[in-house]
This record gives structure tokens, C-alpha cells and sequence, in this order.
């Protein structure tokens, strides 16, 4: 029951002496180990993990523990840079990486007493909606071998088994929501390019929070769109990702793009008026391709606000459908610049080519990077070449602003909080996901979720109900800049209307005999 705890209930049980860091962490090990058919983990530091729990440990024992996350464990996303533990970003261009430094955000968990279980996995470098195009395979959703998804979905032959029927988690930050919504850790960091925080998080039936762009450091996160990245939150409760935000945000001297004022942590007040709240729906989300199951459970949540008494109005952003286009051209375009640094010189896979410097070069990159992150380097390249450059990349940047005025527009007009839905249906099986390519899936994937990145606003993720399949649904709430207390708060009145259903997840017998459950019960489905 612990490892399904909160984290104020976790730091109140170790206070308290009902579970010391050290067994919390054995705990965890143990189930990352049980679940390890997720694939959710690529490294798991397990010595440094034990050692910190100890520390952790001795701190509780002389009674001065470091903060709420003092012996609590977390997990990383493979793009962080970790001292002494390998950073790979699911590549062959980074394996066997280990950095000298720690990400500024994974620095502070640190200083704050967290204990760090390992590192998650990923699409390569980030680039996908699926996790499922890193060099470690993909990962699989825990809620494939759940009670609910096993009820609900219907083989397609008698042969089918769990081992076909599993469905993705949604990228690129799959390996962290997996960590989270299968219990073997308490939070991740996630990263948010286009959305790969809150796509997963919606597929995984957990919190998924893009945090303001600037709010956070991005020192040590390996770039994917400078303009864009953030490192997003994932928990399992709109509470734990306020705690996460309030250890994380801040200035960074290292990072000159974060906020120069002090940011002040804050609880969550228990919302009990929504009359004073405008919500806005944008129209442009009812995009092609939206289900009529995830479009029916985006009005029944606009009706939940307005029978609340909350004001609830149609919004309009006009520049949306063409935000899709707009991010590939300035995605690939910022992703061939940033990748130009992995030449085989100073860091990473070298080919063993040693005709001339150049074919060294290109030999390293591709036999470093998939076809994937290849092709981006290429497009990029194409739209930033001097006779393309006005035409594809300063055009983007134009459309960009547009896209950015939009929602300015909107909430000046005296709305406080966008609502749209996080994904266009709930996970889809693996066999399934991968007849379409990564470019195409990412097109489709990210329509609802890049715009608020371009824009720099902060969103979240609650994860809602559970589709027919019994797969997690989620929706998002898009914010002002910078008014992360009022997004989370409103979110947290959400989650507690919609009682989202706790994973019963039976563990596959030939991986694991044990079988925990445990179940909130369902108002909102």
C-alpha cells in the first residue's frame, strides 16, 4: 500500500518511522526487477540507489531530513545528464556515455534528499509520440496486463495473447510514465518538446505537467528544440506534481533562458467554487481523427465545470491548424543543429572508418543515429539551406508568433483555463503502432499537445477515465504563463471530481506470481 501512497504520505510515514528509505527503496528495486518485461528502465542504479537510501536513512535518525522528497524514490529520463550513471538517450551515438556533471533539475531532487532508482527509456533522442524507436526496444504500458484492459479487449484470435496485444505508451518519455503508473517509483522526469510528457502520460493513466518554458532549468537536458524543451513532471497525482515543481523551478545561472525571479513553492488549496473560473474550449481541438469516445468525455468535462457553476465558453485559436506543419519545419530544423555536435571527436560512438576526417564523420553518424533521427538532421538541413532559409524557417517563425498571439487573445478576453483533449483515442497496440512511420505518427500525435510548447505555456495532463478497451483517457488543461498555481489548482478540483481507477495490475504470471490491486472507485467514465 505504501508504494500507491502520495508523496506528503510517504514523507509523513518516514517521519514517522513506519517505513524507513532504505526498505521503501528495496521495495522499488524489487518491483522494477518484477516488471522489468515493461522495459520502462535502461540503467538501473541499484548500488547508488541503496547508498543514497542510507544516507537518507541517517538523516531521518538524527531527525533532520532534507525536505518532502528526503528518501523518496524517483526515476530519470534517459536525456538528463547523471554523474557517474550512463546517459544514453536510447542511442547508439550515447551508449556507454557516463557525464561529468548532473542535470541542473536532476542536482536538485539530489540536494533534496531523493533517491535516484535509474534511468528511463525513450524514443531516440526524444523524437517519437510511441517509445518505441529507441536502441532498447520499446516500452510496453503497464495497463496491457491489467484487470481493466484484460476484461475489456477482445483478442482478435484465440491465439493472441498478451504478448501481441500489448499497446504503447506514448513518447517520447515512455520508460518514466511506465516507472510511475507501475508503481516501482513515486515521480520522473520527464522531457516536453511537442508533448512527449503529457502524451504518455495520457496513455499511462497518470499526471503529466509542461511547466512554463524558463521556469525550469534545461542545463543538462540533452537538447532536442532548444526553443521548446522543458523538463515535464510525471505523477500520479496533481498534489505530487505540485511538491516535484516546487523543488524544480527557479533561475539556474547555467540556464539563461530561466525566470530571474525567486519561485516560491505553494500547496494546493482544496478548490470548492468554480464560479469565478472561465473555461475555454477551442474549437480547433476537434481535430481529424479526435474519437467519438475521447470527444464525448471532453464535453461531459465541460459540462462537470459549468453544472459546478464555472463559466464555460467555445474559444477560438485560429492559427492551430497550421501549428503542426509550423513544428516540423522549426523541430528539424533546431534538431540538425543541435546534433551536430555528435561528430565522433570529443564524446560518444566513434567509427572505426579512419580514411580521412570526413568519412570518419559520416560513418559515426550513421552508424550512431536510427533512420529516424537521420531524416530529421536531413530535413533540417534542407529548410535552414540559404535559398530555403526565409522561405521555410523565418516563414515558421512568423506562423509561430501568430500561434503564441492566439492563446494571449484568448486569455485576455477574461478566460483563465484552456480544456482539450491530451490524445486523439487511448493507446494503441504495438503491432498496430508501428505500421505507420515515425514521421507520420508524430504528425498525428502531437497536433493537440506541440501548440502550448510553441507558445511556451504551461499544461497538464489528468488522466480522466477509461475507454471501452479499459485504457486510460486523459485531458488537458492549458494555462497563462507562469500561472502554474491556478493550473494546478483547477486540475486538482478536476481529479478530484472524475475519481480516476487505480491500476489493478495482475503482473504476467511467468514474470511474476504476485498480483496487487487496489482501486479508487469510478464516478467518471
Amino acid at each position: 500500500a505504501m508504494l500507491r501512497a502520495s508523496l506528503r504520505q510517504v514523507s509523513a510515514a518516514l517521519k514517522e518511522g513506519r517505513v524507513t528509505p532504505t526498505e521503501l527503496c528495496q521495495r522499488c528495486l524489487a518491483l522494477i526487477k518484477s516488471t522489468k518485461f515493461l522495459n520502462a528502465y535502461i540503467t538501473v542504479a541499484e548500488e547508488t540507489a541503496l547508498k543514497q537510501a542510507e544516507e537518507s536513512e541517517e538523516r531521518y535518525k538524527r531527525g533532520q531530513p532534507l525536505g518532502i522528497l528526503d528518501g523518496i524514490p524517483v526515476a530519470v529520463k534517459d536525456n538528463f545528464n547523471t554523474a557517474g550513471i550512463e546517459t544514453t538517450c536510447a542511442s547508439n551515438m550515447l551508449k556507454g556515455y557516463i557525464s561529468p556533471y548532473n542535470a541542473t533539475v536532476v542536482q536538485k531532487l539530489l540536494d533534496q534528499g531523493a533517491v535516484l532508482l535509474g534511468k528511463t527509456n525513450l524514443d531516440e533522442f526524444a523524437m517519437g509520440s510511441g517509445s518505441t524507436d529507441g536502441v532498447f526496444g520499446p516500452v510496453r504500458n503497464p495497463w496491457s496486463y491489467s484487470k481493466q484492459y484484460k476484461e475489456n479487449s477482445v483478442p482478435k484470435s484465440h491465439s493472441e495473447d498478451e504478448e501481441s496485444n500489448w499497446v504503447i505508451t506514448g513518447g517520447s518519455s515512455g520508460g518514466s510514465a511506465a516507472a510511475v503508473s507501475s508503481f516501482t517509483c513515486f515521480a520522473a522526469l520527464g522531457s516536453d518538446t511537442g508533448g512527449s510528457t503529457r502524451n504518455p502520460a495520457a496513455h499511462c493513466g497518470v499526471v503529466g505537467l509542461k511547466p512554463s518554458y524558463g521556469l525550469i532549468s534545461r542545463h543538462g537536458l540533452i537538447p532536442l528544440v532548444n526553443s521548446m524543451d522543458v523538463p515535464g513532471i510525471l505523477t500520479r497525482c496533481v498534489d505530487d506534481a505540485a511538491v516535484l515543481l516546487g523543488s524544480l523551478a527557479g533561475h539556474d545561472p547555467k540556464d539563461s533562458t530561466t525566470i530571474q525571479d525567486d519561485f516560491k513553492p505553494f500547496e494546493l488549496p482544496n478548490l470548492t467554487d468554480v464560479s469565478e473560473l472561465s473555461i475555454g474550449i477551442p474549437k480547433e481541438y476537434h481535430a481529424p481523427g479526435l474519437s467519438s469516445e475521447i470527444l464525448a468525455l471532453w464535453s461531459k468535462a465541460a459540462d462537470l465545470f459549468k453544472n459546478a457553476g464555472a463559466k464555460v465558453v467555445e474559444v477560438s485559436l485560429p492559427h492551430t491548424r497550421y501549428s503542426i506543419v509550423c513544428y516540423h519545419v522549426l523541430c528539424t530544423a533546431e534538431v540538425a543543429s543541435n546534433m551536430a555536435r555528435f561528430d565522433g571527436l570529443e564524446y560518444g560512438h566513434r567509427s572505426d572508418k579512419k580514411e580521412s576526417t570526413e568519412s570518419m564523420y559520416a560513418a559515426t553518424r550513421r552508424e550512431g543515429f536510427n533512420d529516424v533521427v537521420r531524416g530529421r538532421i536531413l530535413s533540417g538541413n534542407y529548410f535552414l539551406l540559404k535559398e530555403n532559409y526565409e522561405k521555410y524557417f523565418v516563414k515558421a517563425q512568423k506562423v509561430r508568433r501568430l500561434i503564441a498571439n492566439d492563446f494571449v487573445k484568448v486569455f485576455r478576453s477574461g478566460v483563465d483555463i484552456l480544456l482539450a483533449p491530451t490524445t486523439l483515442s487511448d493507446a494503441a497496440p504495438y503491432t498496430e503502432f508501428i505500421q505507420e512511420d515515425n514521421r507520420t505518427r508524430s504528425a498525428q500525435d502531437d497536433i493537440l499537445t506541440q501548440a502550448a510548447n510553441m507558445a511556451g505555456l504551461p499544461a497538464i495532463n489528468v488522466p480522466t477515465a477509461l475507454s471501452e478497451r479499459g485504457l486510460p483517457v486523459g485531458l488537458q488543461f492549458i494555462g497563462r504563463s507562469f500561472q502554474e498555481k491556478q493550473l494546478l489548482t483547477v486540475a486538482k478540483w478536476f481529479e478530484k471530481q472524475v475519481q480516476f481507477p487505480m491500476i489493478q495490475l495482475e503482473e504476467v504470471k511467468r514474470h511474476d506470481s504476485s498480483v496487487f490491486q487496489h482501486q479508487k472507485s469510478a464516478s467518471f467514465s
